[in-house]
């Protein structure tokens, strides 16, 4: 397989980042939802105008995995007040990691939890953290090998449905 890039996403990627995010979400849930909460979320979370605010923000990055030009998957970091609910500055908040189906098995995800891990180090955070939906056991199979431990419970609004967020926490050593 060629090398993956993990590159740092700007402004100028709005659209690229629009596509994946739709692209990796329906792939992993539209099996699983209805159609009008897939549609609803997919609206409101995935919007333009919601991207680009969250691509200006100073305390969320996003970063690409790149085969060559065509982007495979991407990650989300929120720090600080930018975080969904901790809000913690000594923590990092991993809100998304996507990638395509066709590349899954392919330790995209790992390079994606690897960028994290030096993120956080680098800015001597404590802690990363995470919610992952109860129901995706290849997700929170892949965090409990990379040592993230369950410490409490969330619900996630997918359209008009409530489902359960499992927090997810990884204390990082020096």
């Amino acid at each position: 397989m060629p090398s993956i890039e993990i590159k740092k996403a700007s402004i100028e990627k709005l659209l690229q980042l629009q596509k994946i995010s739709i692209e990796t979400f329906l792939e992993t849930y539209g099996a699983v939802n209805s159609e009008e909460n897939m549609a609803k979320y997919l609206a409101e979370r995935f919007s333009l105008e919601k991207l680009a605010t969250e691509l200006c923000d100073t305390h969320t990055e996003f970063y690409f995995a790149c085969i060559n030009s065509q982007i495979i998957g991407y990650l989300k970091l929120n720090f600080a007040q930018s975080q969904t609910e901790l809000q913690d500055d000594n923590s990092l908040e991993i809100e998304r990691i996507y990638v395509l189906k066709e590349f899954h098995g392919k330790k995209i995800g790992q390079l994606f939890y690897e960028k994290a891990i030096q993120i956080a180090r680098q800015n001597n955070l404590e802690f990363i953290w995470l919610g992952v939906w109860e129901e995706n056991h290849r997700a929170l199979n892949f965090y409990k090998k990379n040592g993230f431990l369950e410490f409490g419970k969330h619900i996630f609004k997918l359209g008009n449905e409530d489902q359960v967020d499992l927090m997810m926490k990884l204390e990082l050593t020096n």
